[in-house]
């Protein structure tokens, strides 16, 4: 089942034999230059970025968290950060949240800019993979991977993992049994938002989706 709205219970999870990891998207980034910076290092959160990783913390207080992970990334690290400090828990770095490669990274993505480098048009000859960058499955599967991980590991509890957007995203579609490809401008997992997975096992039983900062209508590049 799969429900945008607020969280059920942490009694209700323990009570039916359930974990939940909280797939929680990093804050908006200082990216002056509006570039895809993908896994570029030295991409940090904006001063609204810092502010939505706080809101993400307080939007998750009320929750019984054991274990918070972070891709290695630092604007998930700094994201991370606030959410740890809320439960007295240190932030574990999993590579397998880490954002996706991408051929395009470090470029502005333009159709200008594909224009005066025609030869880029190949990457984009097939948006199935994508053959631009690390395939959809790939991904999906790294990612589920590390959130049942977490699961194991706050059995009996809940894990947070910070993680980018089309990681979560693709993983969610999966978790959902839907198709993998899709076009990036209808992706549901804002700046900051919390993607929410029960699993009973090493099964994914529901989604839930929340926005805490509000972020749905902003668009950053590179996220």
């Amino acid at each position: 089942m799969v429900e945008d709205s607020a969280l059920a219970s942490p009694a209700d999870a323990r009570q039916a034999g359930t974990t939940v990891v909280h797939l929680v998207r990093h804050g908006e980034v200082a990216n002056p230059d509006g570039v895809l910076y993908g896994r570029i290092p030295g991409f940090g959160l904006s001063e609204n970025g810092r502010l939505m990783a706080k809101t993400a913390a307080d939007f998750l207080a009320a929750r019984d968290i054991a274990v918070v992970r972070s891709s290695p990334l630092e604007r998930a690290r700094q994201t991370a950060g606030p959410i740890g400090e809320r439960f007295g828990l240190p932030v574990e770095i999993d590579e397998r949240l880490i954002e996706s490669w991408n051929r395009f990274e470090g470029l502005r993505v333009s159709p200008g800019a594909l224009l005066r480098a025609p030869q880029r048009l190949l990457w984009l000859r097939n948006p199935f993979l994508p053959s631009w960058g690390e395939p959809y499955r790939t991904v999906a599967a790294r990612v589920l991977a590390a959130a049942a991980d977490a699961a194991r590991a706050a059995s009996g509890h809940e894990a947070v993992c910070v993680s980018h957007q089309l990681p979560i995203w693709v993983s969610r579609l999966a978790a959902e049994r839907r198709r993998l490809w899709h076009d990036p401008r209808r992706r549901q997992c804002s700046l900051g938002s919390v993607t929410s997975l029960t699993f009973a096992g090493d099964e994914v039983v529901e989604v839930r989706y929340a926005d805490p900062s509000g972020s749905g209508a902003r668009r950053a590049a590179g996220a």
